[in-house]
């Protein structure tokens, strides 16, 4: 299968000498099939001039902000919009530190900040300046968002310095494109249930028992998934969080009703990923009113004894029901991580535990990223790099794939 045919690549040249470089990778894209949108920085159009692009790819080259436009829209928007995937070949230091930290400037780096696509980044530059550990550390937060950046070539560069620093060949450039292109559809043909967030439990009217969940993990392997072609059932307590578009989201509030509408929703599914924090705990009685302060002369309160009693265990559940299915745990943990993951993976009948030690830095309910151990039933232990939650649902569901491949057929939901 082609997966470059009628495919829009955002093709972004900076100002390296290995400008020509990118030439011949648009014309490898155009031979298969793909639509090239060349955007050219400033210093890229004093390396090449953009009428080599334009003739190679039969499209306009963009270079400028406030260049006039046959038809009027906001190219750094429409552009983000059209792209399949944005291949940044040569990526010099600059363009890798601005967009690591988010500087939007010119038509590149302001496109780069509205694409929702796979971005591939291969740089080229000087040795030294590859090897400097600001450089290394923009690469870092790149891969940390998710952004695949690729090793470069080792050897003389245009300065006359040997190392690291060329930049990939296009054929090795055009072959990570195709595998991030094909990793877009690996998750088509079958349905994935992914819970999120916490519940409650509720002690009166205005009380309750709950985490401090805010569902973000989940929410980003839902998301991850659609973008990948999977059908997505989302079951998700209460949240802040917009649904991400191409979900079925089911809203539930309690561990109750979060078993209730997982179960139903497995016996469609191919596998579950329990990302939800349940509420382990209800209160034996719940107060159909306030339950007030209650003060005298003597005291500044009475004590108030509340009752806990164990709620549904909903991963246990579901590993009950799995059958040939594919069931994926989370483990939030405060100490003797690996022990209690393979505990629960064998107590829930899982495949796969993605546990985390919530008092690390970065890896706490409500955080950005997410520094995870992912341990497999064959035995198998992979610490994982602080990374963000949206590049850790893509290598969660990077180890999925496999696993329902030997398991599940490919079908067309029809319901």
């Amino acid at each position: 299968m082609n997966v470059f045919e009628n495919r829009t690549i955002v093709l972004g040249v900076t100002g390296s000498i290995a400008a020509y470089k990118a030439a011949d990778l648009c014309s490898r894209l155009v031979k298969r099939g793909a639509k090239v949108r060349t955007v050219m920085t400033a210093n890229a159009c004093k390396f090449v001039s953009p009428l080599t692009f334009q003739a190679i790819s039969q499209n306009p080259v963009a270079t400028d902000m406030f260049s006039q436009p046959d038809v009027w829209e906001m190219e750094h928007i429409s552009l983000a919009d059209a792209a399949d995937l944005v291949i940044i070949a040569p990526a010099t230091a600059n363009i890798i530190a601005k967009t690591a930290v988010g500087i939007a400037d010119d038509l590149l780096t302001t496109t780069l900040l509205a694409v929702r696509c796979p971005v591939l980044v291969a740089p080229a530059m000087n040795p030294r300046m590859y090897l400097h550990p600001a450089t290394q550390e923009n690469i870092r937060r790149l891969k940390a968002r998710g952004v695949q950046v690729m090793q470069p070539g080792e050897g003389r560069t245009a300065c006359g310095d040997i190392g690291p620093g060329r930049m990939p060949e296009p054929e090795e450039i055009l072959s990570a494109a195709e595998a991030l292109l094909a990793r877009q559809e690996d998750l088509s043909g079958w349905r994935l249930l992914v819970t999120a967030g916490p519940t409650r439990q509720w002690i009166d009217p205005v009380r309750f028992v709950s985490n401090p969940s805010t569902g973000k993990m989940g929410y980003a392997i839902a998301e991850a998934a659609v973008s990948r072609g999977a059908e997505v059932v989302l079951v998700s307590g209460p949240t802040f969080l917009d649904a991400p578009a191409g979900v079925d989201l089911r809203r539930v509030e309690t561990t109750y009703e979060l078993l209730d509408a997982a179960v139903e929703a497995f016996e469609h599914c191919d596998a579950a990923i329990c990302a939800a924090a349940p509420a382990d705990h209800a209160p034996q009685t719940v107060a159909q009113s306030k339950i007030k302060r209650e003060t005298n002369s003597n005291t500044t309160g009475s004590v108030l004894e509340l009752k806990l009693y164990p709620t549904p265990d909903v991963a246990a559940e579901l590993g009950r029901r799995k059958s040939s299915r594919v069931l994926v745990v989370f483990a939030a943990e405060t100490e003797d991580l690996i022990e209690n993951a393979i505990r629960k993976m064998q107590t829930k009948n899982a495949d796969m535990v993605v546990a985390n030690d919530v008092t690390s830095p970065g890896s706490g309910f409500g955080a950005d990223t997410n520094q995870v151990c992912l341990i497999c039933a064959d035995g198998s232990v992979e610490q994982l790099p602080l990374m963000s939650k949206s590049a850790l649902a893509h290598e969660i569901l990077n180890r999925i794939v496999p696993l329902l491949q030997k398991r599940r057929p490919r079908k067309t939901f029809k319901e």
